[in-house]
């Protein structure tokens, strides 16, 4: 979609297409009703900073629609798609895998969340090492963390979907 047809085009299509980004209801009615944009960038940068808005409310409600690290959405629309790509580079070596799983669960057990990083343009013995890492943080370091990785998810997404 370019930006002409995003701007014109009606909320309840625009909406779906931002939820595929972040499913975060303030930030998809920011963006709906901040239209038109005019260019790629106005929209953007208006994206960027509603996100650099998320706290605990926000990072909870936009990653009921992401998988673990190392595993597959159990969606089947273009959320789930960008998930799998996303994690394409994921697949490392039985070792790593298992690794990942435990860390998966070490983070769980720790934050009360699932582990997001942005996984485009990572192999999985970097993301575990992230994961390694940032076990270590304490719980608003990590929020701030996780926030600011979704934040780079989403708006890979939307400069992935509107051309």
């Amino acid at each position: 979609m370019d930006i002409a047809t995003f701007d014109a085009a009606d909320p309840a299509t625009v909406s779906a297409l931002l939820r595929d980004c972040a499913r975060v209801t303030s930030w998809v009615d920011a963006l709906v009703d901040a239209r038109p944009f005019g260019t790629l960038d106005a929209l953007l940068d208006r994206a960027d900073a509603q996100a650099a808005t998320w706290g605990e409310t926000e990072v909870a409600e936009a990653l009921a629609d992401h998988p673990r690290i190392g595993e597959r959405h159990d969606g089947d629309g273009r959320s789930a798609a960008l998930s799998d790509r996303e994690q394409s580079g994921v697949d490392g070596s039985a070792d790593t895998a298992v690794r990942l799983a435990a860390g998966n669960r070490r983070y769980e057990r720790r934050f009360g969340r699932i582990f997001l990083i942005r996984a485009a343009g990572r192999d999985a013995d970097e993301i575990l090492a992230q994961l390694e890492q940032r076990l270590e943080n304490d719980a608003e370091t990590e929020l701030a963390v996780t926030a600011g990785q979704l934040r780079e998810i989403t708006l890979l997404r939307l400069k992935g979907l509107i051309a």
